[in-house]
This record gives C-alpha cells, sequence and structure tokens, in this order.
C-alpha cells in the first residue's frame, strides 16, 4: 500500500484501484498462493516429514471420481479447552 503511494497521479485514489490501475494482486491473493506452495511443498516430500503436517489422503477405492491422487481427507477435530 504505501508504495503505490508514492505514484504522484495514484495518489487520490483508493487501495483497491491503485492495485487495480498498476495490476498487482491484492494481499488475500498472495496469501492464498503462498499457502497453496507450501502445502504443494509440503505433499510432494520437498520438506522432511519431521517438520510437516501428516496428510490423510484419500484411496482410490474410496475415492471414485476423478481426479488426482493427492485428495485430502481431514478427519474430525475434537479440540479441548
Amino acid at each position: 500500500m504505501r508504495a503505490t503511494k508514492l505514484i504522484r497521479r495514484l495518489r487520490g485514489l483508493s487501495c483497491t484501484e491503485r492495485l487495480q490501475k498498476l495490476k498487482l494482486p491484492t494481499l488475500k491473493y498472495r496469501r492464498l498462493r503462498g499457502d497453496m506452495i507450501e502445502l504443494y511443498k509440503m505433499v510432494t516430500g520437498k520438506y522432511s516429514e519431521d517438520s510437516c503436517i501428516n496428510f490423510n489422503f484419500v484411496s482410490r477405492e474410496v475415492n471414485q471420481t476423478r481426479g488426482n491422487k493427492f485428495k485430502i481427507f481431514q478427519d474430525h477435530v475434537i479440540l479441548f479447552f
């Protein structure tokens, strides 16, 4: 946000309008993209297994739909307070 304000002709515009004029992605999109990249690295084994979350994948027998072998299954989470 601060860097886009340095451009004189864009100073009067709102943050979203400045991003649209400069064709820059929003912070929400950048965070989501970063999360997806990190998840891909974890699932494909780019990190050591000790430092990652263990994911449960849907087996081929249960999942008869099209797709890939990286469909993640989430167990029910029980929170203790």
